[in-house]
């Protein structure tokens, strides 16, 4: 097992290497920066899902929206990230530079990826197009805390299959739910 660990955690340091030598630099650090900043606290995903709840058609994907990130932090932040305990790329390698401040201490999962994949997922289990859509920006967004150096290749691998199953979860529960409430309405109606 060990052996194991360690083959993936320099597969995971090469990556971070290969991308810090070949890909960072300039207005580049800017502009992943930015996109690394839209996953901050989950706001961008947060505002969205408040925004489709204004509306009738898109209101069960907002609502899956939020349930996706919460899921999302009660399994991420709270309960994964505090038993692994990974530190982050730039704490266990001096050599590799943090291009911002993380938030917090520990690496895996990936936080942002985790929730940008979760609330994408969700709005894609009821409108594909654009949830497609959200799923190359929570892509960004994952590749970006890679080139910002805060997370390594597996924690934002593990942030986007959690994130995942957050979103599936979060929407068929909402779907359920939703279509229990309609069931009721019906019947008080009739």
């Amino acid at each position: 097992m060990e052996v194991l660990l360690d083959i993936i955690h320099a597969f995971d340091y090469d990556i971070l290497v290969q991308i810090a030598d070949h890909w960072r630099g300039g207005f580049s650090d800017t502009v992943w920066t930015a996109i690394s900043m839209l996953g901050n606290g989950g706001a961008l995903w947060i505002v969205t899902a408040l925004i489709l709840l204004f509306f009738r058609k898109t209101r069960r994907a907002g609502a899956a929206m939020l349930v996706a990130l919460l899921i999302g932090l009660l399994v991420g932040n709270v309960l994964i990230k505090e038993w692994v305990m990974r530190p982050r790329p730039f704490v266990t390698h001096p050599d590799l530079i943090a291009l911002l401040d993380p938030g917090d201490q520990w690496s895996f999962p990936s936080a942002h990826t985790l929730s940008s994949f979760a609330a994408a997922t969700a709005l894609c289990f009821f409108h594909q197009k654009s949830g497609l859509l959200a799923c190359l920006v929570a892509a960004l967004i994952g590749f970006s805390r890679l080139y910002a150096c805060v997370h390594y290749p597996t924690d934002v691998l593990a942030g986007m299959l959690i994130g995942i199953l957050c979103g599936l979860a979060a929407g068929w529960l909402t779907d359920r739910i939703a279509d229990r409430i309609h069931t009721i309405r019906l019947r008080k109606g009739a």
